[in-house]
């Protein structure tokens, strides 16, 4: 078993040996070639590295990875990724992946990290010698099983009562809705366009983070649209009061699920409305009808308005492996009472 490493602006050169290993299962979206070619173009680092694990010409396992610290290093993790950029074959032991590619690293690194793993797509590992989890966030999603009108039934009853009052209000109003969903790759240069015009017009602008189809994000989010809408793999939903766009999703899909990445509302909205929860309504409503997908994913970490939404609810983890044993139970002593004192505060 022999661990290589490349600059990671190599990974077209290397995309079909990714292409192969993630179609051997679990494949979602969020780690395929196409999705992690643009994340690479616009935000990794210097030094980051592809690496790929081979025993006798079988790819075993690959991974984007970059120095995260003093003497550790991780898998690559922009912010835009929901998932560590880490794949393995299936029925692979992950220890001993872990203790070759930590040796294969430059600079004698303590520790590697894999970070925002989903125990859906990975079962979390028991802690071992050299081994420990930690839990990252919790998510939610929805599963699409039966009708949409069972499962709205399954909603609170003010959730209910608050989105039929807002449609009734503009009805009066003579607002007419309507969602549209956009799927062709020429027209994803607008859609991101329109929804970094939503996404600039609220606080997101204030803190510099909004999506610009002039800057890095806006660039990636047109080229990963364009790539996975090319094989029918990407969805933009908008939603319209009359001929104004008030609340978009930027979507990525696989075989069983559909994933939001990015949501945007237009906030100068009247008082009282709720542009994103209509458009999900309508948009739920489509989703259990198609019978396409099994679930709907959102994989940010949990609020509010996700538990009025769903009680599917599940912890994401991060997996440290140490290079030494001992070095590993030093860690967890060292948060452990870093954990106790906070807690006596």
């Amino acid at each position: 078993m022999t661990w290589h490493t490349v600059d990671a602006a190599r990974f077209p050169e290397f995309a079909g040996r990714w292409r192969a290993l993630h179609a051997r299962g679990p494949a979602p979206a969020l780690l395929a070639d196409d999705f992690v070619a643009p994340l690479i173009a616009q935000f990794a680092p210097p030094g980051a590295l592809l690496a790929w694990c081979e025993h006798d010409g079988d790819t075993l396992a690959m991974a984007l990875v970059a120095p995260s610290g003093r003497g550790s290093w991780a898998t690559l993790q922009p912010s835009q990724a929901p998932l560590g950029l880490w794949l393995q074959a299936p029925g692979q032991a992950l220890e001993p992946l872990l203790a070759g590619l930590l040796r294969a690293l430059p600079g004698l690194p303590l520790v590697f990290a894999i970070t925002q793993a989903d125990p859906m797509l990975q079962p979390r590992p028991a802690d071992g010698a050299s081994l420990r989890t930690l839990d990252y966030i919790d998510t939610a999603r929805v599963t699409l099983a039966g009708s949409f009108d069972e499962y709205w039934q399954g909603r609170g009853k003010n959730l209910r009562a608050n989105l039929k009052k807002q449609r009734a209000r503009l009805e009066r109003d003579g607002v007419p809705l309507r969602l549209d969903i956009v799927r062709a790759p020429g027209a994803m240069a607008e859609a991101v366009a329109q929804y970094g015009v939503l996404e600039s017009s609220g606080w997101k602008a204030g803190q510099g983070t909004a999506v610009h189809a002039g800057n890095a994000q806006g660039r990636y989010y047109r080229a990963m649209l364009e790539a996975l809408a090319a094989r029918n793999a990407a969805s933009v939903y908008r939603y319209w009061f009359g001929e104004r766009l008030v609340a978009m999703d930027l979507c990525v899909e696989d075989a069983d699920s559909i994933v939001v990445l990015k949501t945007a509302y237009d906030e100068s909205v009247g008082a009282g409305l709720s542009p994103t929860l209509l458009m999900r309504e309508e948009a739920c409503r489509q989703l259990f009808d198609a019978h396409r997908f099994t679930r709907l994913e959102f994989y940010g970490r949990v609020m509010e308005w996700h538990t009025r939404w769903t009680e599917e609810v599940r912890t994401m983890y991060h997996i440290n492996y140490y290079r030494w044993s001992w070095l590993r139970r030093l860690h967890a002593m060292l948060e452990s009472r870093k954990a106790a004192r906070a807690a006596a505060v």
